[in-house]
């Protein structure tokens, strides 16, 4: 059980400068400054701007090449094309580092910027089996002090069209995961209904969450989105449910926008979005005025679909800022949200924030309030979890007992 701790001089988002108690790992008082209790650790925070710890959306921890070689880049044959990248991907993976080293490698990245909390996406199909979700579970308790992750079990290779697959979720569940994913279900299998009726089945079954990452553009993509949200209407899982990706909200027409925004909003399904570079995105701001919770992740990070990536979940809401168009202070203030509150929201994880009973999961940085730490991204971050030092300037403190 972490110590009692007293950290005084925490500058909060209002200008505000106060002493935060914690115990056991959570927050227990947040008070103006005032005494300090006897017997107790005292960590000065020296007026940094302390914010809750990021929350990383959506990752790939099993094909990230991060700390591996270098790979040059493969364009698709013609245009973007799923099933050649993950052609690709597979070609990739089977001349990589292994996967615990290179998902240790791309953990302390993301805890080294900030992240706390971290949904990851990992292959469970007829390809690869249980495999790859063995390993990452194995890498998930090994860094359990350090950050919470969620696992989704994702058909990166399809469901119908992948013999085996839709036992293999349900087992994946079994097994550990927290969620249970799928791909693009009118390009990909060719059958929305049928590989609709497969994941939802095994959420419903096992009483977890849905995850769909959802590339098809246009029209075909803004349909698929419905027939999700109708489905999570009629299962009665409101907040459960994401979206990951939705192209096609970015390039359909307004009308149709509108009728599918609000369709979200009265499902409760989630969008995310890292505003890929190369693609249209969901409009952030349209759609949370409308009610949905949008919220953000790196995606992928140095792997077989894009070179790019860095960890950082300031970046990737300078990103989605600069992209939207966000100028003003009220619109800064949404990106953050994408990658603190929203993201929680969407998660549903409990306890988070900077408020008494949350759990001490923090960042410190030097910013004079939110707006400026998206533009300006600032390094020398401390990264609290739980009350305790779990990275200082990009460095991940090790714990105990690990090499």
């Amino acid at each position: 059980m972490p110590a009692d701790k007293l950290f005084i001089n925490a500058r909060f988002g209002d200008g505000t400068s106060r002493n935060l108690l914690v115990r056991g790992g959570r927050i227990v008082a947040i008070e103006a400054k005032g005494e300090r209790p006897s017997g107790i650790e005292i960590v000065d925070l020296d007026n940094a701007l302390v914010v809750p710890g990021f929350v990383e959306g959506h990752i790939h921890l099993d094909t990230s090449f991060y700390g591996d070689a270098w790979r040059p880049h493969r364009p698709c044959t013609n245009g973007f094309d799923v099933h050649e990248r993950v052609a690709f991907q597979a070609e990739n993976l089977a001349a990589a580092a292994p996967m615990d080293v290179r998902a240790r490698n791309q953990l302390d990245l993301c805890i080294g910027h900030g992240t706390t909390q971290m949904r990851s996406h990992v292959m469970v199909d007829g390809s690869v089996g249980l495999k790859s979700l063995e390993t990452i579970l194995g890498v998930r308790e090994e860094y359990r002090d350090l950050i919470d992750i969620q696992l989704v079990a994702f058909p990166q290779n399809g469901i119908l069209t992948s013999p085996g697959t839709p036992q293999l979720l349900d087992e994946a569940i079994k097994l550990g995961a927290n969620a249970v994913g799928g791909l693009d279900p009118a390009s990909f299998d060719r059958d929305v209904e049928g590989h609709l009726d497969v994941v939802f089945g095994v959420a419903q079954k096992h009483g977890v969450d849905v995850d769909i990452h959802l590339h098809d553009g246009g029209m075909l993509g803004a349909f698929e989105v419905e027939q999700i949200a109708a489905r999570t209407r009629a299962l009665g899982m409101a907040g459960r449910v994401t979206v990951s990706h939705a192209y096609g909200l970015g390039d359909i027409p307004a009308d149709a926008l509108k009728k599918t925004a609000d369709s979200l909003a009265r499902s409760g399904v989630a969008i995310m979005t890292n505003a890929p570079g190369s693609r249209p995105f969901p409009p952030v701001a349209l759609l949370q005025k409308a009610g949905v919770t949008v919220f953000s992740g790196n995606d992928n990070i140095r792997d077989s679909w894009w070179p790019y990536g860095d960890g950082d979940m300031l970046g990737r809401a300078m990103m989605i800022g600069y992209r939207s168009g966000f100028y003003t202070d009220e619109e800064l203030a949404i990106a953050f949200d994408m990658i603190t509150a929203a993201g929680a929201k969407a998660l549903r994880l409990e306890h988070y924030g900077l408020h008494v009973g949350a759990k001490a999961d923090f960042v410190t940085l030097n910013a004079v309030h939110i707006q400026e730490a998206v533009v300006a991204r600032p390094s020398g971050r401390s990264v609290y979890k739980g009350g305790v030092l779990a990275a200082r300037d990009n460095r991940v403190v090790k714990a105990a007992g690990r090499s």
